[in-house]
């Protein structure tokens, strides 16, 4: 009998949702809208259908297909409470019981657990990517925010409270730029696709630079992409972009060195598309910053999830870590 799960992927815009096989494969796969509005019963409604109706489209090509259970990646969840607490970009205000309202809804499962969506891409990682036969090891998603996954002798690391691992809101210049969550100077504040945007616009206000291929655009159509093909084209702005990015991504991901002694550092996210453009800024710059017994031996890789599935596939990798542990 084949064995599948259930991976799904919160956002602030949409929900992702798959079923995932052993190997990592996506089967089959469906996008609703996360809900503009703080009806939760609606959006547990809409996740319950959506995913009856992916399983009974498995079920019709493959009878012989066992569900394993839901693993749910969301912003700000708590792996230990199985909840979703005060997450700033969803509208559900305050702690939303996310597995116990699915559980309701699927008495069958054999596990159904939460975590955040770095916890989930690391334990993806650990399963399906790069990281298979690693023991300690880091990924950090660079996206909207900067997040990250912190694997310690097999396991993820979650704290007391079950919110380890923010890595993004560690400061790493005093009294910097403010971040999203009220704090200043934040690695999240730089090295996010956002924080791209406003080092670009600081940059162009600097050097006056009217002529930069940058310039062309308004600060809502900025992206990170546009930034690599500027660069692509030459562009000495978007080239100091990756520059001062890799920078402090580098002080970040030192920092992370000296608390974890990771073996390797994995980078999950659309800037990490621009490749050598921030992978060699960044190695520089944690190289640089590392004390004597850490440098040139911690490697810097980019993810090997598939990037259009790694969300679904990181939350589905999450019921496997929660069978094993009902195992003991």
């Amino acid at each position: 009998m084949k064995k599948v799960a259930i991976g799904i992927d919160v956002g602030g815009t949409n929900t992702a949702i798959g079923v995932v096989d052993n190997e990592g494969k996506v089967l089959v796969k469906d996008s609703i809208p996360t809900p503009g509005h703080s009806n939760i019963t609606l959006f547990i409604d809409d996740i319950t259908n959506s995913v009856r109706e992916l399983v009974n489209s498995v079920g019709s090509l493959n009878p012989k297909v066992e569900i394993l259970g839901l693993g749910i990646g969301a912003p700000n969840a708590n792996y230990y409470t199985g909840t979703i607490e005060h997450a700033p970009n969803l509208s559900f205000k305050g702690v939303i019981p996310m597995v116990k309202l699915l559980e309701e809804n699927f008495p069958e499962m054999k596990a159904i657990a939460i975590t955040n969506d770095a916890n989930a891409a690391a334990i993806g990682e650990m399963i399906y990517g790069g990281a298979q036969g690693m023991k300690n090891f880091v990924v950090y998603t660079l996206g909207t925010g900067v997040g990250s996954g912190i694997i310690v002798n097999g396991d993820l690391v979650y704290g007391h409270d079950g919110f380890a691992g923010e890595c993004g809101h560690t400061t790493i210049i005093n009294n910097g730029r403010l971040c999203g969550c009220g704090g200043k100077g934040h690695l999240e504040a730089y090295c996010s696709a956002p924080g791209m945007k406003r080092t670009a616009f600081e940059l162009l206000a600097k050097y006056n630079a009217t002529k930069s291929i940058l310039a062309t655009k308004c600060f809502n159509e900025m992206d990170s992409k546009f930034i690599f093909e500027a660069a692509e084209a030459g562009d000495a702005i978007a080239k100091e972009v990756f520059e001062l990015t890799g920078k402090w991504l580098g002080i970040g991901l030192a920092n992370t060195v000296a608390h974890t002694s990771p073996e390797a550092i994995f980078l999950f996210g659309g800037p990490m598309a621009a490749g050598n453009y921030i992978l060699r800024p960044t190695i520089e710059s944690m190289e640089q910053h590392l004390i004597p017994i850490f440098k040139n031996k911690v490697k810097i890789l980019p993810s090997q999830l598939k990037p259009g599935d790694a969300a679904i596939v990181g939350a589905s990798a999450l019921v496997y870590k929660e069978l094993e542990k009902q195992l003991g």
